[in-house]
């Protein structure tokens, strides 16, 4: 494949950025779930609590709404609503940057050797900018270094270096055009989504032969891959053979990249399990380096790319009809399906400042509960844009 020039995340359609109203935080009673509907299905161990010291307590929903950790950091993102990163012009302020793509959540830039990628505080989901998110970007970044460093042993990455909390720059490859979204359970609201398709009819999904009488968010016999193509404005699914066909990708690079995929997912599946989450689903993009290595870039198990729930609760409440406990953006998806049709209402309703406020504590939740270290709230001497463009101009002097 030729040598490309694209970012590591390209760009799709998006909307201006939204103003936030000014509501309180949400009481706890609000992300509670509906009354439970008996099932009578089979019992779905996971083998969660096996690996977990059993003198820590379980993780669950009340460590996430009444920790004190989040009344802690509450002040701070409220203070942080007006100070989002929703967008950079480092072409202005750094010299040698080239270019800028605009993705869904990261500014790309060209340095010429290198792509320096910045991830803002913007919120997608449908294909569409929500919100911004406080401290989001940082979270993002740090969550993906955290993890591309573990999995190095399955496949190299992009990542060359990290001047700052929010940016990450990586080395240039021809990226391939197709996104590989793995699924451990049959769940999700957007349109792409395994259960929104399935619960449609389909049942065969992107090569995947799909058995009758699933239900929501029940656990797949096995992982799948449900590859979709990243085209101007959406996602579309997409078989294996569709994709080698129609030359996105040869077989052997398909193969590899679809067994590191699959490696990658239940790697994180283990580790996730180990501080009491399920991963759920996740996508992953991958890129052909210079030496014609395939390597993992954009991110990896973010709450962007991922859905997480918390493993615990997980069986009982399934068997009782209720959706899981979850710690990603779901519960904002969902908000926006309520008040509007995000695919094709020209104008979104405003996320209203609860629900952004409880999103930025999600995503800084999962970001500790994961690594097992803190979170660093950023200085506030410089101002964030000037931060950033200080430290890039320097990274990018000392690769020279």
């Amino acid at each position: 494949m030729a040598q490309s020039m694209r970012g590591l995340n390209p760009p799709k359609t998006l909307k201006p950025n939204l103003q936030l109203h000014n509501h309180r935080l949400p009481p706890t009673h609000f992300f509670t779930h509906p009354k439970p509907i008996s099932r009578n299905f089979p019992s779905i161990s996971l083998s969660v609590m096996a690996v977990r010291n059993q003198h820590q307590p379980p993780l669950s929903l009340d460590t996430l709404v009444n920790s004190s950790r989040r009344e802690e950091l509450s002040d701070a993102i409220r203070a942080s609503l007006p100070n989002c990163l929703s967008e950079t012009n480092l072409q202005l302020t750094v010299p040698g940057l080239k270019s800028k793509t605009r993705g869904k959540v990261r500014d790309i830039y060209d340095s010429g050797d290198y792509l320096v990628l910045v991830t803002t505080d913007r919120q997608s989901a449908f294909d569409r900018i929500l919100a911004s998110i406080p401290f989001k970007g940082q979270v993002l970044n740090e969550t993906s270094l955290w993890w591309f460093d573990k999995t190095r042993h399955i496949t190299p990455n992009a990542v060359v270096l990290t001047p700052d909390e929010n940016v990450t720059i990586a080395k240039k490859c021809s990226v391939f055009p197709v996104e590989f979204v793995v699924r451990g359970f049959v769940t999700g609201s957007t349109e792409t989504s395994l259960w929104t398709v399935y619960n449609k009819g389909v049942r065969n999904y992107c090569g995947n032969a799909l058995s009758e009488g699933l239900v929501k968010n029940q656990k797949l016999p096995q992982n799948i891959l449900t590859p979709t193509t990243k085209a101007a404005d959406h996602d579309v699914p997409v078989t294996p053979d569709e994709i080698i066909k129609s030359g996105l990708m040869s077989r052997d690079d398909y193969e590899e990249a679809s067994r590191k995929a699959l490696s990658l997912f239940e790697y994180g599946q283990r580790v996730a399990q180990e501080h009491g989450l399920i991963l759920v689903d996740t996508k992953y993009e991958f890129g052909k380096g210079r030496d014609g290595s395939i390597l993992l870039i954009d991110e990896i198990h973010t709450p962007d790319s991922s859905r997480y729930w918390i493993a615990h609760s997980y069986e009982e409440r399934f068997q009782n009809g209720l959706e899981p406990e979850n710690v990603d953006k779901e519960f904002l998806r969902l908000w926006f399906k309520d008040h509007c049709d995000p695919y094709k209402d020209k104008v979104l309703p405003d996320a209203p400042e609860e629900l952004v406020c409880e999103l930025a504590w999600r995503y800084i939740f999962l970001y500790e509960t994961i690594t097992k270290s803190e979170f660093k709230m950023p200085s506030t001497e410089e101002p964030m844009h000037d931060r950033i463009s200080r430290k890039v101009a320097e990274a990018l002097s000392s690769l020279k």
